[in-house]
């Protein structure tokens, strides 16, 4: 598709619900489907942005933890905890692809801070020019307020695709993208396929997410907002097999689709 070849640089958003099993603990077969993918499309020339979810998942699975926490302390300390975790698997298998990750913690305020936010263009600039695949995720064990919080990993991905000009902006989830109403309460909900104006969709965004994740349709949509408005385009995929991207790639028309001007940045 030609939305597709014009598309170099590319933010892939993944959920807590696409990498991990229904327990809870990681779904390694998901996640190595998924460096997989990544890396082919990084060979085609692609220059690929992963923002990831997760890392609470695997804190909770290192510790052996029996529950979730449902405090703030005890979700930053499962992050803290999950963050090495994660990438010790992400670095594992993009490796067997030659692919080289680096990881970048981010917090709200480097995003509205002049300076720090010069720097992490920079970083991420020169990452991308070494052929190295930054793998984002929220600073979550220091992030406690409005000012340093994003509120989420999709909310995140429309940041960082703003932050580093990108051509598209891919939200993998558990969904196949947006329905009129929710596909798990009302059977007659139907997949929107395009959408020209988010205003036209909202009142079909539903609540908040799973409780494996912070996300929800209307984080979505709030990222949606923000890059269809910088004018990069996003996509809302069904992650559980991310070998979608391929089809995508193949021109198929998959998921929703949120048009954007694409404007030089």
């Amino acid at each position: 598709m030609g939305l597709w070849n014009e598309s170099k640089r590319i933010v892939v958003k993944v959920g807590s619900n696409t990498l991990t099993h229904t327990t809870g603990k990681l779904n390694l077969r998901r996640i190595e489907v998924l460096a997989q993918t990544l890396a082919d499309l990084m060979n085609q020339g692609k220059e690929i942005i992963l923002v990831s979810s997760g890392a609470v998942s695997a804190g909770i699975a290192k510790s052996g933890a029996a529950e979730r926490p449902v405090t703030l302390e005890g979700k930053q300390a499962m992050a803290a905890i999950g963050q090495s975790e994660l990438m010790k698997l992400y670095d594992r298998y993009f490796s067997d692809y030659n692919i080289k990750v680096a990881q970048l913690l981010l917090t709200k305020d480097v995003m509205t801070d002049p300076v720090r936010q010069k720097y992490a263009q920079s970083t991420f600039e020169t990452l991308l020019n070494m052929g190295v695949l930054p793998i984002v995720n929220e600073n979550d064990p220091v992030s406690d307020d409005e000012l340093t919080r994003f509120g989420g990993n999709d909310i995140l991905s429309a940041y960082v695709a703003c932050l580093c000009h990108a051509d598209l902006l891919l939200n993998l989830s558990d969904v196949d993208g947006l329905y009129t109403a929710d596909p798990r309460k009302d059977p007659l909900a139907k997949l929107i396929s395009r959408v020209d104006r988010i205003e036209d969709v909202q009142g079909a965004a539903g609540g908040a997410g799973s409780d494996r994740g912070t996300g929800g349709m209307e984080a979505k949509l709030t990222a949606a907002q923000m890059s269809v408005k910088a004018g990069i385009p996003m996509f809302i995929l069904n992650g559980q097999d991310p070998r979608i991207l391929h089809r995508l790639a193949d021109g198929e028309h998959v998921g929703t689709y949120f048009s954007a001007a694409r404007a030089k940045q």
